[in-house]
């Protein structure tokens, strides 16, 4: 599993034209899955998502988690977070999971979030074309895969 994390001052997802959800201060969650992936790997990235030090204490050091500052979280399947460029120009998708393996997974990702946050979380539609718009908090952006833990 491989996310992109956007701390955010909001984000929304808009499908067709219409807006489907809404967050505020919180984070912005990019999901890419694989068929590779497991349970655990939807535990540990949905620990380490909630847990990033990344929001401002009293003193206006990145200090807080998610769970500390009390934010919202906004979660999006994007496949096209495992392609492969590696040959050529045009990526390669060959690795993303198919819905079977890749639905089950990201709505447990997505449960493994309400349960570490005991609040929901608001989700794009998996499958769907949507609009992202967000406005970037920093910036402050984080990459990580369950394939290379640093």
């Amino acid at each position: 599993m491989r996310v992109v994390v956007q701390r955010v001052r909001r984000a929304s997802v808009s499908i067709g034209g219409r807006r489907k959800t809404a967050i505020g201060i919180g984070l912005l969650v990019l999901l890419g899955i694989e068929e590779a992936d497991t349970e655990e790997d939807a535990q540990w990235l949905a620990r380490k998502t909630c847990a990033l030090r990344i929001f401002d204490d009293e003193a206006g050091v990145m200090n807080r988690s998610l769970v500390e500052a009390g934010g919202d979280a906004l979660v999006v399947s994007q496949f096209t977070l495992m392609a492969s460029y590696k040959k050529g120009n045009r990526p390669s998708y060959i690795r993303a999971a198919g819905h079977g393996t890749a639905i089950p997974l990201y709505e447990r990702f997505v449960a493994l979030l309400e349960s570490i946050l005991g609040r929901a979380v608001e989700t794009g539609e998996f499958g769907a074309e949507m609009q992202v718009e967000l406005v970037n908090d920093g910036p402050v952006t984080i990459c990580m895969d369950t394939k290379d833990k640093e």
